[in-house]
């Protein structure tokens, strides 16, 4: 080699050594995230929403957690065991495990949390796991200091994928954390950050465990190590859209985890980076079938046929994302194309339906928010479209948790509602399904779905459990008691100075792994 070329290629080589850092995880700095609505509370899985439970799971953890890929991975367990059948669960906790404040994890710790839950009349998953949705927790033990063992009635195919869901947020809390009447008093969890200061309506501020050990499992989603190399954590509330997209611009915003498609173009021009992935979480009207109206099957068949899914599901994701009136999400494996199958747009048919129901033109009040813009936008193309094929409806645009508490209580005539994501079909089937006169959020009380959802959640063979969801498909299709629209492609954004954020299915941000390049 000349000594002209070997200076060059040392020359480039020197050069290439910055960029190289850059790519390696560095330790230091401050990760922020925009949330669009403040958290409900740091009470997990008791009054709760998408953004509470991506806050909660930053902080606390249960035994097992979800994979990028969908499937149950290791997080305060590092291996569990399957005896008797499928009936028992022997969970051993990882080593080094600490609470917030320092206490050694002990298996006692996670009974405690779970004999706290299941109590609570205020949890919305006891149902999961109580017997009155297929689930029976017969007891959980603590033979020893680090083993946890759950004892069902019977197999299920769906207990690690609860005891993993998110929402339920079956996740281990220190003692501590409640006041002398049991009432939550602090955040005390065993997650890879704690909590500082959260400041209702303005941010939730956290730091680094220094002294986190991480499970031995690779890092995927809510699974694995979870790793974290910035110091603090800030996630800060910020309302509007064009706000949080300004505060990125400006650096005062690192993660966008929840971008609205028609800003992509404006954010990729201004030097972010935008990611997508395959959505889980459903957005949906929502039909009271009580109402003295919307009893009417017919009724209900005319607003699934006035709704045109394609135009709808093109024009809010700006072409990223296709109708899908099932509740089996395409990103899932038990996906196929008769999911599609749905009562073609066809208004005159609508009408027709209508006549027959005996309809006057009554008025029908279509719920709604501003709070989160796909909600809003598609309750404004449902209302356009519902008045064109015959009806009279007026949005009713209320604030959020007015929305939401009129959901769990049944108080509505039609809602535009978006169900977070559920990583499996029987999981989303089960925030339908139920009596209403004992869960008044519940969608669809029919009986004959209410066993089939039985079945799926206790099946343990999977060809069955799909051909359930084919049938719980068709029946819906028939009945209409929701009219789902489309799964969200989820679209996020970063800074450049973000390197090692990877977005999935879930739809949550993942703060462990991530780091500011220099």
């Amino acid at each position: 080699m000349s000594k002209k070329v070997f200076l060059a290629a040392a020359a480039a080589a020197v050069l290439a050594l910055p960029a190289a850092a850059q790519d390696a995880p560095r330790k230091g700095g401050t990760l922020t995230i925009a949330l669009n609505a403040d958290i409900r509370s740091l009470d997990p899985g008791i009054n709760r929403d998408g953004n509470t439970d991506s806050v909660a799971h930053m902080i606390y953890e249960g035994l097992v957690g979800y994979r990028t890929d969908l499937s149950v991975g290791s997080q305060l367990a590092k291996s569990w065991k399957v005896e008797d059948d499928g009936r028992t669960y022997r969970f051993t906790l990882r080593d080094g495990a600490k609470f917030h404040n320092g206490a050694a994890v002990t298996a006692a710790d996670v009974k405690s949390s779970w004999d706290r839950q299941i109590a609570n009349k205020a949890w919305p998953c006891a149902r999961f796991f109580n017997g009155s949705s297929g689930i029976k927790v017969e007891a959980v033990e603590a033979p020893d200091a680090a083993t946890v063992v759950y004892r069902l009635e019977k197999p299920s195919a769906l207990f690690l994928k609860q005891l993993a869901n998110f929402q339920c947020a079956v996740v281990a809390i220190h003692p501590a954390s409640f006041d002398g009447e049991g009432k939550w008093k602090d955040a005390i969890g065993t997650g890879p950050f704690k909590l500082k200061e959260w400041k209702r309506g303005e941010y939730i501020s956290m730091e680094r465990v220094a002294d986190y050990v991480p499970n031995p499992e690779p890092a995927s989603g809510y699974a694995g190590a979870r790793v974290a190399h910035v110091d603090n954590l800030m996630v800060r509330i910020i309302p509007d859209g064009s706000a949080a997209e300004a505060a990125m611009v400006s650096g005062a915003v690192d993660i966008l985890p929840d971008v609205d498609a028609h800003r992509i173009d404006g954010l990729k021009q201004k030097g972010m980076t935008v990611l997508t992935a395959p959505g889980l979480g459903w957005s949906s009207i929502l039909i009271q079938t009580r109402d003295p109206l919307l009893a009417n099957v017919k009724i209900r068949q005319a607003i699934a046929h006035a709704l045109d899914l394609a135009e709808i599901a093109d024009v809010r994701s700006m072409g990223l994302t296709k109708a899908n009136p099932s509740a089996v999400a395409a990103a899932t494996a038990y996906f196929q194309p008769s999911f599609l199958d749905w009562p073609a747009y066809d208004p005159k048919k609508a009408q027709a339906l209508l006549k027959e129901a005996g309809y006057k033109g009554e008025t029908i009040r279509l719920q709604t928010n501003k709070r989160y813009s796909g909600m809003y936008d598609n309750s404004v193309m449902a209302q356009a479209m519902l008045t064109a094929a015959g009806f009279k409806v007026e949005l009713e645009v209320l604030e959020w948790a007015t929305q939401l508490d009129n959901y769990l209580k049944g108080n509505f005539q039609l809602q535009s509602f978006s169900y977070s994501a559920r990583l499996d079909p029987g999981l989303m089937y089960s925030a339908l399904i139920g009596d209403k006169e004992k869960l008044k959020w519940a969608q669809w009380e029919d009986s004959t779905a209410i066993k089939l959802l039985e079945e799926a959640n206790t099946s343990l063979d999977e060809a069955r459990r799909k051909a359930i969801f084919v049938e719980l498909h068709k029946m819906v299709a028939q009945q209409v008691p929701v009219v789902g629209l489309y799964f969200d492609t989820g679209i996020e954004a970063t800074g450049p100075k973000i390197r090692g954020y990877k977005p999935w299915a879930a739809g949550k941000p993942l703060p462990w792994g991530v780091w500011k390049a220099g």
